[in-house]
Parts: structure tokens; C-alpha cells; sequence
């Protein structure tokens, strides 16, 4: 029961009650979510804060990536929606994800929601990876680094030049008056985020 209430979008519900939609589903599937998405950022990253990991977290639970995961698991092929009304079916999709994720809380318990997220959605239709690099600030992470570390961290402009209407920079990263990574952006904090990526990896911390 749990199941199909989960599929099933109000836009089919004819009687006055909505309970039988899945919008109170969705509500606590968004709990649910949220919950193991933040137990998995805190144990990932300990030595981070509130913010960089509330930050972290907005960016996996928001409606694109729920959307993004919700198609690549083709739930409309098994969501029950009026197809007469123009509907975004990609957001009915990310909607009906969280409905599904409270049905099997509901149905197994906290860990068995956590246990079929970790080892199924995540791994299978969510690039964790790609999620958390497109979103780390890269430079507070290196001066968190240096900081620990008690180093001297200096960003210095290599080169700047105007050309075809627009500024372009030349950046390096230098820690203790030694040179390591170099970045190139159309802005010196692109430029800057660039160089200290490559530092990063130079210095096997990503």
C-alpha cells in the first residue's frame, strides 16, 4: 500500500481527501533523505564544519540531483500521473524518489532506508564524487591544510592581460616560499580555485 501511494501523484486523485497521493510520503522521505545524506558527510568529513557540510549537503538533496535520480531510475515508467496535463514529469520523478524512500522507512525502519540508499541509489545513480568536487572550495580546503600544518599560504598573480574584451590571470600557489600548483581563469578567483586544486592533488590531499 505504502508502494503504490508512493507512484501515485495527486493529478489522478479525483476524491477531495489527498491523502492516497503521495505528497505526505514525500514529506517524510525528505526527512529520511536528508537524515542519511548528513550521517554520510559527517563520517566522509571529519574535520570539516556545520557549514561546509550543510553547504555539501544542499547540494546532493536539492531538486535537481533528486530529479537527476529519479529519471536515471526511470520511475515514470511506474508513476501514476495525469498524462492529459502538462506536468514537469522529471520533477514528479524526483518527488515520487522521496515518496519511495519514506514507503520503505515506513515498511522496514530507519536502517533498512539507509541501508537501500547506501547500496543501491547512492552507489548505482549518484555521483557522490562528482557532486562534492563540483562544490568544495578548493582554496578553503588548502588553507585549512596549511593552517593545520602551520605554513605560510600565498596566492600571487603570474600574469594578467586584457584581450578580446576580457581579463584573463595567471595564478600560483605558494606554500613556505615553494612554488606548487598554477591556475588560469577568466577571473582571479577561478584562477585562484584552479591553482589550488592542482596543489591539492600535488600534495595527494584529492
Amino acid at each position: 500500500m505504502y508502494f503504490q501511494k508512493a507512484i501515485t501523484h495527486k493529478s489522478v486523485i479525483t476524491d477531495s481527501k489527498n491523502d492516497i497521493s503521495n505528497e505526505r510520503l514525500e514529506f517524510l522521505g525528505d526527512a529520511i533523505l536528508d537524515a542519511v545524506v548528513a550521517e554520510h558527510l559527517f563520517l566522509k568529513f571529519p574535520e570539516n564544519d556545520e557549514g561546509y557540510l550543510t553547504k555539501l549537503k544542499s547540494k546532493i538533496v536539492n531538486r535537481k540531483t533528486l530529479s537527476d535520480i529519479g529519471e536515471n531510475m526511470e520511475i515514470r515508467l511506474v508513476l501514476n500521473y495525469n498524462k492529459t496535463r502538462t506536468i514537469n514529469v522529471s520533477t514528479l520523478e524526483g518527488n515520487a524518489f522521496e515518496a519511495i524512500v519514506g514507503a520503505i522507512y515506513l515498511d522496514g525502519g530507519y536502517d533498512k532506508a539507509k541501508q537501500s540508499l547506501n547500496n543501491y541509489v547512492f552507489r548505482k545513480y549518484l555521483n557522490f564524487n562528482k557532486l562534492l568536487e563540483e562544490e568544495i572550495d578548493f582554496k578553503s580546503k588548502l588553507f585549512i591544510w596549511c593552517q593545520r600544518k602551520k605554513l605560510n599560504l600565498d596566492f600571487v598573480v603570474v600574469k594578467e592581460h586584457h584581450e578580446n574584451g576580457q581579463w584573463n590571470y595567471e595564478i600560483k600557489v605558494v606554500i613556505n616560499h615553494k612554488e606548487f600548483g598554477r591556475g588560469i581563469g577568466l577571473s582571479k578567483k577561478t584562477a585562484e580555485q584552479e591553482a589550488a586544486k592542482q596543489t591539492l592533488q600535488l600534495i595527494g590531499e584529492i
